[in-house]
């Protein structure tokens, strides 16, 4: 897989913000630890994810440029990770709601044995929601695999009244920031013209 561009993720929202760069590139998630340090950052946390994502394939695919992103939602120097039920989203829902809060979202390329980073800050203002709207919106199954239990590109757009920022940070991927991290090692979005898709 030498010179090929892998997505180090299961995410097929990080994988339909790729394809807009009109690049070929397969889809391998990795699998890491994502627990937060002690002390760590949302900013710090979201950096050392998408790093560690592009790394930890880095072995078993030499030669490969290796794409690695991870979106965290935070208020204040709280992290709010992906809900493991109900429960644990209507905390985070309950905690946003009425709040402009930060999206940040880290990407990270490795090529040829350095890997470089980017960290992309979006502010979401999101509606207070009740209990009924909450549970009305898990039942859509949406939040379940969402940092901070909403996806802004699906039904959670009805609730969010400003963004200031990268909506397609928010999403998962920064377009713009990916872009120019590619075009740094020499691989130029749009003058490929093979844009297909493939699935490990």
């Amino acid at each position: 897989m030498s010179e090929s561009l892998i997505l180090a993720s299961a995410s097929p929202q990080r994988a339909r913000l790729l394809e807009q760069l009109g690049l070929a590139f397969t889809a391998i998630p990795a699998d890491i630890d994502e627990t937060p340090r002690a002390g760590e950052t949302p900013e710090a946390l979201a950096e050392r994810l998408a790093r560690t994502k592009a790394e930890a394939l880095s072995a078993a695919y030499p030669g490969a440029r290796i794409l690695g992103s991870d979106t965290v939602v935070a208020y204040g120097n709280e992290a709010f990770g992906k809900p493991v039920d109900l429960a644990d989203a209507t905390r985070m829902l309950t905690a946003l709601g009425g709040t402009t809060h930060r999206v940040i979202t880290g990407v990270a390329l490795f090529s040829a044995g350095v890997t470089e980073t980017c960290t992309v800050v979006s502010e979401v203002t999101l509606d207070v929601l009740d209990e009924a709207a909450i549970a009305a919106y898990w039942a859509t199954g949406e939040p379940q695999g969402a940092a901070g239990a909403y996806a802004i590109q699906g039904h959670a757009g009805q609730f969010i009244s400003h963004l200031s920022g990268s909506f397609s940070a928010v999403m998962g991927l920064p377009v713009y920031e990916t872009a120019a991290l590619l075009r740094a090692t020499g691989l130029n979005p749009l003058y490929q013209n093979n844009v297909d898709r493939r699935t490990a």
